[in-house]
This record gives C-alpha cells, structure tokens and sequence, in this order.
C-alpha cells in the first residue's frame, strides 16, 4: 500500500479512509424524500421539507438540500440544477424537439436515480430504446462516478447502436469517456435542456416503475440483493410485461419486430 501511494503521489491516510454512512434516521428520511420527488419531480427542498413536516417529520430544508445532493436529485426548473458538467465538459443541444420517434435505434436514453436499502443505498442507471421502452442495459453502482454508466453503455452498445443518445448535463455523461464512445461510433449526443422535465420523460417513467413496482416492495439488504432483484423484474420488464402505450406488446417484442421491418425497407430500397 505503501509504494502504491508513493507512485500515486497520495497521501496513505487517503488510501484509507472510508466515508462515514448515512445514519438510519437519514436513510429513512431519504426514502421519504425518493418517493416525494418521484410523484412531484418539479418539487426542490423547500417544497419537500414543507410535505415531510406535514408528514410528521421534524426536519429543515437545509438538511433536505444535503440529502437530495447525496441522492443526485434536484427539482425540476427553469434555475440551477445538480446535474451540472465538470468543467471543461462539453455540452450538445438537445436534438428531440418535435422530432416523431418512428423505429426503435432511432433514441437511446440513459440516466441515474438513487435506490434505497435497508441499511444503505446504491446508485442505478440504464440505457432505454425510446421507440420500444425496451431496456437494453443496467448497472449499480455505490459512487456517483461516470464508470458504470461507460460500462452500461458499451453493454448496450453490444446489442447495436441508435441514431442519436440523449442524456441530461450530469458530469458522468458529460465525461469525456462517455462522449467519446457515442462519437467514436458516428452517435449524434443530444443532452436535455436545464430544468426541463420532459426531455427524458420515458426514462423518467422507468424509474417510477422500477420503484413502485419492485425497489420499494422488496426493502433490499444489500447491493447484491438488489443486483438479482432487478436482474428478475428487467427480465420481466422487457420479455414478458405487455404496456398499453406499445398496444399490448412487449417491449423486447416492439424492439424485435420494429427492427426486422426496418431493416426490410432498407433492403426494399436497394433492391
């Protein structure tokens, strides 16, 4: 450990810290501000503070503001949000505007959001085909570090590759790895604009689901938990759920069946 921090020019104290855990009062809490924000995405601290003090808990907006940091969460308006680029980050424009999405490939999407354990939490992100609702890949993570999002995408990637990827300004997508990887494979990146709630609505709707349907009914130990939990309720999710907005179908269903047509018209146009 030693001659590693000698190489790394740290300091050894460095290589052993651990950040000290949210106490279960705050995990708690934190549970509380999950739910809030996911039926009222446009709600900021002060709002929240004002519905868990209605709800009986004695609590300030200060602390609300460190635990919605914490949590990678900001409401939804025209002024500053959390999810800000590092400096030196590029930043595109976002590209979706009255654009009618037609075929699956055509947007992928991706993002963040917070997920509770009993003693804990972890942070989960995904990348979504657009047309089909269909989720191409997943991963957890216990940092806010741009690693596992790189690794979720080139997951994703394996499967083929969209026409345009959208994200919102975040660091870990503004990253020059991330960027990097969409531009190496002709990617047109598009990025939601400040405070605007519907620039990755279908994503958004995912996470309420995923939560709603299985986060919040499980109340996992621990990180592995979670890993086969939402391994079990993908699989479902894609292969075996029907949606009403994909006329009853599967999104794996729509996700198949709209690339097989695709790829006839292309084959019809050669011809």
């Amino acid at each position: 450990m030693r001659r590693q921090c000698d190489l790394l020019g740290l300091a050894r104290s460095s290589a052993y810290y651990e950040p000290i855990p949210e106490s279960e009062d705050n995990l708690r809490l934190m549970r509380e501000i999950d739910e809030v924000y996911l039926e009222n995405p446009s709600y900021g601290s002060r709002s929240i503070a004002a519905v868990l003090a209605n709800q009986g808990w004695t609590v300030n907006r200060k602390r609300v503001q460190r635990l919605m940091r914490v949590m990678s969460i900001a409401g939804v308006t025209p002024k500053r949000s959390t999810s800000k680029p590092s400096p030196g980050h590029r930043i595109f424009p976002y590209l979706l505007r009255n654009v009618e999405i037609t075929h699956p490939n055509q947007v992928w999407s991706t993002d963040i959001t917070y997920v509770p354990l009993r003693h804990g939490f972890v942070y989960l992100t995904a990348v979504m085909d657009w047309f089909s609702r269909y989720v191409l890949s997943w991963k957890l993570s216990n940092r806010l570090e741009g690693v596992f999002c790189v690794e979720a995408l080139d997951a994703a990637l394996k499967h083929s590759k969209p026409e345009i990827f959208n994200t919102d300004q975040g660091s870990q997508f503004t990253s020059e790895a991330f960027v990097n990887r969409l531009l190496e494979q002709s990617i047109a990146v598009s990025m939601d604009g400040r405070g605007r709630a519907l620039d990755n609505v279908f994503i958004e709707r995912l996470w309420k689901s995923v939560k709603y349907q299985e986060i919040y009914l499980r109340s996992y130990e621990t990180a592995a938990d979670v890993e086969e939990g939402l391994r079990i309720y993908f699989e479902r999710y894609n292969h075996e759920r029907p949606h009403q907005s994909l006329d009853n179908l599967t999104p794996a269903k729509v996700y198949e069946w709209g690339a097989t047509v695709r790829s006839r018209r292309r084959v019809d146009r050669a011809a």
